[in-house]
């Protein structure tokens, strides 16, 4: 049996970190917005309007205006990668709790489309649904921003909620296509959603809906928050009619979590690859990928759900790192590191992308139960040195993950 120093254990455990960060930037690098949109321009008409929305709409309109130059263009993203950019108006709006600035975000994006005297490109990303609220009827931003509040607490999937926060907009299902009719519309999608679901990427704003009013009245009442959100809510779902047939659009899907994760498993030259997406409860999921793992390196992607019981802070990937330290060592395993991030480079509410772990994290961490009753995985990761802290990625594809085991 080999036996390292501590000096030796530190530097294969760097190693191992170092490695993890590649293979993770390997699949950010493989979303990259510029990249992707570049690759989809050749057999497109010139626009007479370019709309970007989402955390990726600055790389993907960059990439538009340098084929399209003059064209009027308007870009929605988040705070941290909202950059002026020539050709454009940018607008920075709120994630993932919508605000006031992308209402009017989104007015204007509703006041282009309908002014438009020709083709319309629409570039659409993870993130644009909280960026672009556009309230139905008789809706507020305020009714919005408590029902987006209780949602991100519910611990429901990403389809889910978005079939919820179509109901109640004029913009997503569909509204897009509504205002820019009779102009066709030629929308090019990075997709962060689990299955590439048209309908649910920043929730659908040039694809059908997912569902109904009714549906969307269910999906609440069974998560106990029918009685929780604004009455106004209540009653615009509960009138709700059939909404007309929309008009014909062209979706092109040009860059996905699945993408990302087999750009991973090149870069890693040999890996085993978990074949199905990671969802639900971080604590299941935890489970499931130690279940899977192999010694060498496992990679996976996904979306997994928390239901927020505590006041604390974190983020589904910080959290399902934590769990993942914790059936390692439940398991008994001796060497091993362990990174799990958003592509987007923001786990929650946090300026951290995930965490990374290894078999040395817990026993930093003065009392982990506590903080993980009270979601405060932030505090428990940055006792362990643990937090991911990439900044802005300028895309977003959902999460990845990378595990490697020395035997």
């Amino acid at each position: 049996m080999i036996h390292l120093t501590q000096a030796e254990k530190r530097s294969d455990m760097n190693d191992m970190r170092s490695t993890a960060r590649r293979l993770f930037d390997a699949g950010v690098q493989a979303a990259d917005p510029v990249a992707a949109v570049t690759r989809h321009l050749d057999d497109l008409p010139a626009p007479a309007l370019i709309v970007a929305v989402g955390k990726a709409a600055r790389g993907m309109a960059q990439a538009a205006l340098a084929r399209f130059s003059g064209v009027p263009a308007i870009v929605v993203t988040n705070y941290e990668n909202a950059q002026p950019l020539d050709g454009a108006e940018v607008f920075a709006a709120g994630h993932p709790v919508p605000d006031e600035s992308g209402a009017k975000a989104a007015q204007a994006v509703i006041a282009a489309l309908c002014a438009a005297q020709g083709p319309v490109l629409a570039l659409i990303s993870g993130g644009g649904s909280a960026l672009l609220p556009a309230p139905a009827g008789a809706l507020t931003l305020a009714d919005k921003i408590a029902v987006n509040n209780l949602l991100l607490a519910s611990g429901l999937d990403i389809r889910a909620m978005n079939l919820i926060r179509q109901q109640l907009s004029d913009l997503k299902g569909g509204g897009f296509l509504r205002h820019a009719a009779p102009n066709k519309v030629t929308a090019l999608i990075l997709s962060d959603v689990v299955g590439d679901d048209l309908s649910a990427i920043a929730s659908g704003p040039t694809a059908p809906p997912i569902g109904t009013a009714a549906q969307a009245e269910t999906l609440l009442r069974d998560a106990n928050l029918w009685d929780r959100v604004p009455p106004s809510v209540r009653d615009h779902l509960a009138q709700a009619r059939p909404a007309p047939d929309l008009p014909a659009a062209c979706n092109i899907l040009i860059g996905s979590n699945g993408q990302s994760v087999a750009a991973m498993a090149q870069a890693a030259g040999v890996a085993h690859v978990i074949a199905a997406p990671v969802t639900g409860d971080v604590a299941d999921a935890a489970q499931l990928i130690c279940d899977q793992a192999r010694p060498g390196i496992t990679l996976w992607g996904g979306e997994t759900t928390v239901i927020l019981q505590g006041t604390g802070r974190g983020g589904r990937n910080q959290e399902l790192a934590l769990r993942i330290a914790i059936a390692a060592a439940d398991r008994g395993w001796g060497d091993w590191t362990c990174l799990q991030a958003g592509s987007d480079g923001r786990d929650g509410p946090t300026d951290a992308a995930g965490g990374i772990v290894d078999q040395d994290s817990l026993s930093k961490i003065a009392d982990l139960a506590p903080l993980l009753a009270n979601n405060d995985s932030y505090t428990a990761l940055a006792q362990a040195d643990g937090l991911l802290l990439t900044g802005a990625t300028g895309t977003n594809v959902a999460d990845l993950g990378v595990l490697i085991r020395r035997g």
